[in-house]
């Protein structure tokens, strides 16, 4: 007698329905799904690290919850920023130096050279926050291990140096001698001079935020943005154009916002990859850095158009969360109007 066929069919048929409604089921939770990330870039070439430093100095952009004294932010600069123009452009005897180095140059930096340049999907133990000064302390240098590790993979992938930057927390700084890079209107701040970043306890906003870490992570990586900025040159490169165009002169500003847009850019880059490599970043801490960042010019109680608007802080920091690359944060191309 002939076995009948109909279990197979009836099984063959039950696993076409469950292989459909498992297609439909993924394209649903596609379709809902809210992470904002692309996929990571890495490189797996590596090159000695070497550190360099300028003399041109710049501070976070200014917050609607904080407030900020009228200090002078564009006159220091024009002086600093010329002392930078003359070592980068006028040495007749300069040769190019061999292995990894910095590249004077904005649009065209080896940094921005290929579409898929970005930051490797590395996972990052931070140290647990908490709002005293030995805790804050600890929590922005384990962030800095990170940044390091991230970036300077990137930077190698681009034939560029790469080195950890210093770290102070003081409790706050104050007068024109305070650092080698001058006060900076006491903000958070990077100085190239003694490549050392700034976070005083007084100005990373400890009040607004208070226990949550992603605020502070932001500000931290947008610094750091700056360093990579010094050493892939970029930032002798923003020197001499700004130089050249007067430093608080509207297109001496604009370059200026350029520069800081760029620093959000790459403050965003670092917390969207680090939240999906399985580290300390997670989506709280992400989501908490995403809805900081409005900060920008209109809060600056000395109207200094210097760091871009709210709208345009908030834009460039998502969009580098949300591609990952550096040549989508070259602000060096962008319209005026993507940069006020």
């Amino acid at each position: 007698m002939k076995k009948s066929n109909t279990g197979a069919i009836v099984l063959v048929a039950m696993i076409g329905v469950f292989a459909l409604l498992g297609g439909v089921i993924a394209v649903f939770a596609l379709a809902n799904d809210n992470t904002r990330h692309v996929a990571d870039a890495g490189y797996s070439s590596t090159y000695p690290t070497t550190s360099y430093s300028s003399t041109y100095t710049t501070g976070t952009s200014y917050s609607p919850v904080t407030s900020v004294p009228s200090t002078s932010y564009g006159t220091s600069t024009a002086r600093s920023t010329g002392s930078s123009r003359t070592s980068a452009r006028d040495s007749p005897t300069s040769t190019t130096p061999q292995g990894p180095h910095k590249v004077v140059k904005l649009a065209d930096n080896p940094l921005f050279a290929d579409a898929d340049f970005g930051l490797q999907n590395v996972p990052c133990s931070l140290s647990r926050w908490a709002t005293d000064k030995a805790s804050v302390t600890r929590f922005f240098q384990t962030g800095i291990v990170c940044l390091d590790a991230m970036w300077s993979k990137a930077l190698a992938g681009a034939d560029l140096p790469s080195a950890t930057p210093n770290l102070s927390v003081p409790n706050s700084i104050s007068g024109s001698s305070a650092t080698p890079c001058g006060s900076a209107g006491a903000t958070p701040f990077y100085c190239p001079t003694n490549n050392t970043i700034y976070l005083p306890m007084d100005r990373i906003e400890i009040e607004t935020w208070g226990n949550h870490p992603g605020p502070y992570l932001s500000i931290l990586a947008h610094e750091y943005g700056h360093h990579v900025q010094e050493m892939s040159g970029i930032f002798d490169a923003y020197g001499n154009a700004r130089y050249d165009a007067g430093a608080d002169s509207a297109a001496g500003l604009e370059t200026s916002r350029r520069l800081e847009l760029e620093a959000q850019c790459f403050s965003g880059m670092f917390l969207g990859s680090a939240s999906v490599s399985g580290g300390s970043v997670d989506k709280n801490i992400y989501n908490e850095g995403w809805n900081s960042q409005n900060r920008g010019d209109e809060y600056n109680p000395a109207h200094i158009r210097d760091h871009g608007t709210a709208k345009h802080n908030i834009a460039w920091w998502q969009h580098g969360a949300t591609t990952n690359r550096t040549p989508q944060c070259s602000t060096w191309n962008s319209s005026s109007g993507d940069i006020s």
